[in-house]
């Protein structure tokens, strides 16, 4: 394992992330142990100067706010933005198949997902589960299937001899998740969700179980490679290392500026929804915030938002897929990600901005625009910017095999953009 501790740290955080509900989770611990103090949307909240808070939507979105000294409007706020959630397999609700002496279960294709490498790989499963307990109460837990259980195997070259030049994915046949053979009675999911309640929340042995929210994910954790040890490879890693980044920044905030961090569920879907950036939850908070309408519009006048999403490194085999002049190279820094069809929030104005601090922060930057016959991705970007009318910038961490069930970045970079953020942070322009 590298000597490098923020990439250590990064591996254990996405290990423990297999969902964005367990990614709020392990957030909501480490930023608590941290001085944060949790809110809860149904409360009435009381946020004073020199605090420092986070609150919580679905499970699976976070906004997390150091409360600086000066006054809101002269300020504003520095936010950073991510998302919680990558392309997987989800499970579906009627999940349970029987066929030729297996028990399989029924995915769906969660976002872009690279399906390839999902097959013959051990697969975990975890998610949210919803139970009525013995006091008619709705109750949520997590869970974790804690070892792999599950994989997708590949058919036989020999049964499909063109498999390696024309084999596709078909994704209700191909892709159903190989978890035991029948042995006399049939199991089902439900029976195995409540065998994984009891064994970790003993106090609902007896509820009923009522819905479920499962993804299959990469049970490997994932590690420093390389012949110099300069590369990370795991699962997750669109968008889990913008949040880990962000939170770590955050954390290590000097409490002298207003500071925020939002990571939204949802943004590979397209993030419309309660909790996604396309909905109310960023804007319900600085509304809470500042009630004051004149405060509220001042204050976002002065503010900046960093969109950190992962950017695509290029491909030492596939160099033709990027525009010439703009093909980041890993190690190379944050990448500004620039789009004229403003699929990405950056322009001349807040490019200059990051490029200041980045400069600030002795960090490289680099730049990217998709081949113009090419089409191009968005990120939580242009949303949040369109429904707050901040200031926003698009920047990521270069990253190959992006979307794909283990994705590499590299380790320097992932400093480089610790830097960046904690730079943006204590930005007094």
């Amino acid at each position: 394992m590298s000597k490098n501790t923020t990439a250590t740290d990064l591996l254990e955080f996405i290990h423990a992330s297999p969902t964005p509900f367990h990614a709020v989770a392990e957030m909501c611990r480490r930023l608590q142990v941290a001085g944060f103090t949790r809110l809860h949307e149904s409360d009435s909240w009381q946020m004073q100067p020199g605090g420092k808070y986070l609150v919580t939507r679905n499970d699976s979105s976070i906004v997390a706010f150091v409360y600086g000294r000066q006054a809101l409007p002269e300020q504003g706020i520095y936010m950073v933005g991510a998302h919680t959630d990558s392309p997987c397999l989800k499970v579906k609700p009627n999940a349970d198949i029987f066929q030729q002496g297996c028990w399989q279960i029924g995915v769906e294709v969660y976002g872009g997902v690279l399906l390839n490498p999902w097959f013959d790989r051990e697969l975990g499963l975890a998610g949210r589960v919803s139970l009525l307990d013995n006091n008619s109460e709705l109750q949520h837990c997590l869970i974790n299937s804690g070892k792999p259980v599950g994989m997708v195997p590949s058919l036989a070259i020999h049964l499909d001899k063109d498999a390696n030049s024309n084999r596709s994915v078909n994704a209700q046949k191909d892709l159903p998740v190989l978890l035991a053979m029948q042995n006399g009675d049939k199991a089902s999911l439900g029976d195995w969700l409540m065998e994984q309640v009891k064994s970790t929340q003993p106090t609902l042995a007896d509820a009923r179980l009522l819905d479920y929210e499962l993804s299959f994910h990469d049970w490997h954790k994932g590690a420093v490679y390389g012949v110099n040890d300069e590369f990370i490879a795991a699962a997750r890693l669109d968008n889990l290392l913008s949040c880990y980044v962000g939170m770590q920044a955050l954390v290590q905030a000097d409490g002298s500026r207003h500071c925020l961090l939002v990571c939204n569920d949802h943004e590979e879907v397209g993030s419309s929804s309660a909790a996604g950036a396309d909905g109310p939850m960023l804007k319900q908070f600085l509304q809470r915030l500042l009630p004051d309408t004149e405060d509220y519009a001042r204050t976002i006048s002065r503010s900046w938002l960093v969109s950190a999403d992962n950017a695509h490194a290029i491909h030492p085999n596939f160099a033709d897929r990027h525009d010439a002049n703009h093909g980041p190279l890993m190690n190379g820094g944050p990448v500004i990600k620039i789009n004229a069809n403003q699929r990405y929030a950056s322009n001349s104005e807040s490019q200059a901005f990051f490029r200041a601090v980045c400069h600030a922060a002795d960090v490289p930057v680099q730049s990217f625009v998709v081949r113009s016959d090419m089409g191009c991705g968005s990120t939580i970007g242009p949303i949040t910017a369109s429904n707050l009318g901040i200031r926003t910038v698009d920047i990521g961490v270069p990253t190959l095999a992006m979307h794909s069930i283990r994705e590499t970045a590299a380790i320097k970079d992932v400093d480089y953009l610790l830097s960046a953020l904690r730079q943006f942070y204590k930005h007094t322009t």
